[in-house]
């Protein structure tokens, strides 16, 4: 970034928006309505009505456009009017949008426009002074966005772009989007054969194709097993509940809209619906006998398939989904157990991360909850303020570098949500660890302390990898689909020269097979430079070329992805250096 301030360049943004929504009415005129058309992190963007989305061959026109005003050398400048005037001039202008978020506007709003040459746009502002500040600038895609965010209304056309205060900070980052799209899970993981989708089978429900399952199968086996080493109990949950479970838990209440209901309350006996959380499950198993203060910590963990009614706007490839799998887990403690055992999960989470290789890649969150929107929770002010105190201490005492997020708490608790960005920087939560002393109380959930009284246990809700398919997504986009060794679907690929080796090479496949690592051979019959090229191309991590003089000496020429060669060896040391690398999850 040069001297340009974030501040700054959001109002370069903001009016290169205008400036964008200026050669929108040149170009098309009347067929199209304005609605809003802010700044974004990474640009901004601008939502109209129009009869036909725009395509890119109009976006190369509207940029011509742009230019054109940028040349121009507009003055920007800002007026106010009282409502009735403002309204008077939107209406004259024929722009319904506009003359909406008016009338929205609290009745002692100033009402500000900013107008360069002939354009005019209801707008709070700032903006640069002049057009020709917008030097640097590009349209980037066309989609559609629903009107205020509510799929209830009307499909807009919402055009994106970016603009920088120099040229080379805008080719600088047009050169990181191209390297984004190569690495984009939602087409790589396609390329690769690791998910699919289907119309048939509906939006946000994917199709994990054998490479993609497998890596998904390692990534639990993983951390079932380290889990267990840790002292958690796996259970196995139904996956869907009559609404009487979720009533209790608060969810009818506070999620429902977010849930998959089977059935209809007024014709019904029994509702049902699948479980867009494992919380409410788990207590009953807690509920299964009496407990007593010896009994905990109890830590329950579950590989949970789950379900959430996602809008279609929110969804994309495997980061956002509507059935996925998660490593859940709830752990019912003592007030004195509570800073260990958070501890304790953001140990784990934090050894998932670095074996995985995205820890540089985190950063931490402190959610909260909005005293101001009291609907969205459950329990008093006093239950919170406690909650928030504890949970703050705990990640103030363990140094956690964390922003916080006032509104961002479940509607039961606070939580530490450890967020990642996907290659576009769309960010999104990754793991979470909640601090909850209202649902053990709402489940009747109690244990015998050593007084003999009966008390309520804390609950920490916990995730350890997070959700299966929103990691693996991650993990596609980190490596751009050359996963390390040890969750690489194919780890090694046997290649003979020729036809006089196909039975070298299969015997050296079922070697490997025997020793456990998932390798295939190519006894097409193909050029090996070709094969070695396609083998490269599908991310395996090792060849292994067999020829006249490895046959004759019972040894593989290997080759690894990155290397051209690895050297000629025998088969045993081979297998010593790859078992090595899978045993130590080695990040290549």
């Amino acid at each position: 970034m040069s001297e340009v301030k974030k501040s700054e360049l959001d109002v370069l943004r903001h009016t290169a928006s205008h400036v964008l929504a200026q050669a929108v009415k040149r170009l098309y005129s009347d067929k199209v309505k304005l609605a809003i058309g802010p700044s974004i992190e990474n640009g901004f963007y601008y939502d109209f009505d129009t009869d036909t989305p725009f395509t890119q061959e109009d976006l190369a026109a509207l940029e011509k456009e742009m230019k054109k005003i940028v040349k121009e050398n507009l003055k920007v400048e800002r007026f106010e009017l009282p409502r009735e005037e403002a309204l008077k001039l939107m209406q004259e202008k024929d722009e319904p949008y506009k003359i909406e978020l008016i009338n929205d506007l609290p009745e002692d709003a100033v009402i500000s426009f900013y107008r360069q040459g002939e354009f005019v746009d209801l707008c709070a502002g700032p903006h640069v002074g002049y057009t020709s500040k917008v030097k640097a600038f590009k349209l980037l895609s066309s989609t559609g966005a629903y009107w205020r965010g509510n799929e209830k209304n009307k499909m807009l056309c919402r055009v994106y772009g970016t603009a920088f205060a120099t040229k080379e900070e805008l080719e600088a980052y047009l050169t990181q989007l191209e390297e984004a799209k190569k690495r984009d899970h939602n087409k790589l993981g396609r390329e690769l054969e690791l998910f699919t989708t289907s119309d048939l089978i509906g939006q946000g429900l994917p199709i994990l194709l054998p490479k993609g399952a497998r890596v998904i199968q390692l990534l639990q086996r993983f951390v079932e097993d380290e889990e267990q080493k840790r002292g958690w109990l796996l259970t196995k949950t139904p996956f869907m509940a009559k609404s009487d479970l979720y009533k209790v838990s608060g969810h009818w209440d506070h999620y429902k809209e977010g849930m998959f209901v089977l059935g209809d309350e007024e014709k019904d006996k029994e509702v049902f619906a699948l479980r867009p959380m494992t919380c409410p499950f788990q207590y009953q198993a807690y509920l299964n006998r009496g407990r007593s203060y010896r009994d905990l910590p109890l830590r329950y963990n579950e590989t949970s398939t789950l379900f959430r009614n996602e809008d279609s706007g929110e969804m994309h490839g495997l980061i956002r989904v509507r059935q996925f799998t998660i490593s859940e887990g709830h752990l019912m403690c003592t007030p004195a157990q509570l800073e260990d055992e958070f501890k304790n999960c953001l140990e784990l989470a934090i050894y998932m991360l670095k074996t995985l290789g995205l820890y540089e890649d985190v950063s931490y969150r402190f959610s909260m909850w909005d005293p101001n929107n009291r609907e969205k929770y459950i329990g008093t002010e006093e239950q919170w303020d406690e909650a928030q105190s504890a949970m703050r201490r705990i990640l103030d005492h363990l140094q956690i570098p964390y922003a916080e997020g006032i509104g961002e708490a479940a509607f039961y608790g606070p939580k530490l949500d450890i967020q990642i960005r996907n290659v576009h920087g769309k960010e999104d939560t990754l793991i979470t660890i909640q601090i909850d002393q209202m649902l053990a109380e709402k489940f009747g959930m109690e244990y015998t302390d050593a007084d003999g009284t009966k008390k309520h246990p804390y609950i920490i809700h916990r995730t350890s990898i997070g959700c299966y398919e929103r990691t693996l997504a991650l993990l596609i986009e980190k490596y751009a689909g050359a996963f390390p060794t040890w969750l690489a679907p194919v780890q090694v690929k046997v290649i003979p020269i020729s036809e006089n080796q196909h039975a070298y090479a299969e015997k050296i496949t079922q070697q490997l097979k025997d020793a456990g690592i998932r390798v295939e051979d190519d006894l097409r019959n193909e050029k090996m430079g070709y094969k070695i090229r396609e083998a490269q191309l599908q991310k395996i991590p090792y060849m292994l070329v067999v020829g006249e003089k490895e046959m004759a000496d019972q040894l593989v020429s290997v080759r690894a992805r990155k290397e051209e060669n690895g050297g000629v060896m025998s088969l045993d040391d081979f297998l010593s250096k790859i078992l090595l690398e899978v045993a130590q999850k080695t990040i290549n």
